[in-house]
């Protein structure tokens, strides 16, 4: 899901860079969604970890 946040983002950018600012704004929109989902399954995934240990 990382991967394709990252891949979202280089759109973004190179979407900005030719001009195509909806492209762009759409395509960071996406891949700010994506990296938070992954942040929080991370971040799930983290504590179920640390409970399990105990």
């Amino acid at each position: 899901m990382l991967y394709y946040a990252l891949v979202f983002l280089v759109v973004a950018l190179i979407a900005g860079l030719l001009g195509f600012g909806g492209v762009a704004a759409v395509s960071t929109d996406i891949a700010q969604i994506l990296f938070f989902i992954f942040l929080v399954g991370f971040v799930i995934t983290l504590l179920m970890h640390a409970f399990r240990r105990r």
